[in-house]
């Protein structure tokens, strides 16, 4: 069984940890549960860590002579500076982290559209803004895999968030071994993963790799680091993924019959016009690759991204495969 690393997400505490939201409430998250047992999790409240009980009265954000305020309207507190402070404090501390899941709709933890009001009392939304530590969150940590949970009820930005998730954490412990050669086999176990998502950047990671002469192993992994995030920034189009299952077919160009081809290129063309999901062209490869012992392509991380308990997360029972390109930003 493949063995994966334990990635260290920051998670809003409230969300499966504790029963400290304004009304004393915990969020049930499926999707965090099942998360537990293979993820590292670092939980926060930051409303808790500016000392706020639960419960509590809310919070809202304010808009005051142009600037956003953080403010209780119960209790007339401006908490503007005492969250600012927790969140410089508290994210310039953090050891290295893989990712974030954060409360949305939330003016501490929300990523955006948080309702920015034109006064304390009771009145209408004048904008939209991010919380003021999920906000943060996106600015300085925009290379990691960050989700809200509300975002995460959507199928494939879930696959796309562990996808990523559990490269990043990949790529963390093997430079933690300082050697290039862990680079180097990172690099070949993820390429077709990779280029799956972005051609370009995929090319520009192998040219790190092959052009390192001159350079220190600390400069070397912060470059393929960089271009690493770049190239999972975005889920990968129906068009790349069906480019590399064409380059992978390649690998049994003298051990596959015409037929086979010709039938393996027809689901192709039924995926691009979403027939079928990737999943089934995945599974033809994988079995191929072990069928025909061809070791390059049985270790590529395409076939197994992440632990094999969490697929079920990422698949829509009543429409498992429609729509693998959803991925707009909203939901």
């Amino acid at each position: 069984m493949k063995e994966f690393p334990r990635p260290k997400v920051v998670i809003s505490k409230c969300i499966e940890f504790d029963h400290c939201r304004y009304d004393g409430s915990m969020i049930p998250s499926d999707f965090v549960k099942a998360l537990q047992p293979h993820v590292d999790f670092l939980p926060v409240c930051p409303e808790m860590e500016i000392g706020l009980g639960a419960p509590r009265e809310t919070i809202r954000m304010v808009s005051v002579e142009g600037s956003v305020r953080l403010v209780q309207p119960a209790t007339g507190l401006d908490l503007t500076e005492r969250m600012n402070d927790f969140v410089r404090g508290f994210l310039s501390s953090l050891p290295e982290v893989d990712g974030f899941i954060l409360k949305f709709r939330s003016p501490s933890c929300g990523m955006k559209d948080i309702r920015v009001y034109s006064q304390a009392a009771k009145s209408g939304a004048l904008s939209k803004a991010p919380g003021f530590f999920g906000g943060k969150v996106v600015v300085s940590f925009s290379d990691l895999s960050v989700e809200d949970e509300g975002r995460l009820r959507n199928f494939n930005i879930r696959e796309h968030f562990l996808t990523k998730l559990y490269a990043l954490a990949a790529f963390r412990e093997a430079r933690s071994e300082g050697k290039i050669s862990s680079l180097l086999r990172f690099h070949e176990a993820n390429k077709l993963l990779l280029t799956a998502h972005s051609q370009k950047e995929t090319k520009m990671l192998g040219n790190i790799l092959a052009n390192r002469e001159g350079l220190g192993f600390t400069d070397l992994s912060a470059q393929y680091r960089d271009h690493l995030a770049r190239a999972l920034a975005r889920p990968p189009r129906a068009s790349s993924r069906a480019d590399v299952f064409i380059h992978a077919m390649g690998y049994f160009k003298d051990d596959l019959t015409a037929r086979q081809k010709e039938l393996f290129l027809q689901d192709i063309q039924r995926y691009r016009s979403k027939k079928i999901p990737s999943s089934a062209l995945l599974a033809m490869l994988h079995s191929w690759a072990e069928g025909y012992s061809q070791e390059y392509l049985i270790h590529q991380s395409i076939f197994q991204p992440f632990p094999e308990d969490l697929v079920e997360l990422c698949q829509d029972t009543q429409c498992e495969w429609a729509g693998e390109e959803l991925f707009t930003g909203r939901q």
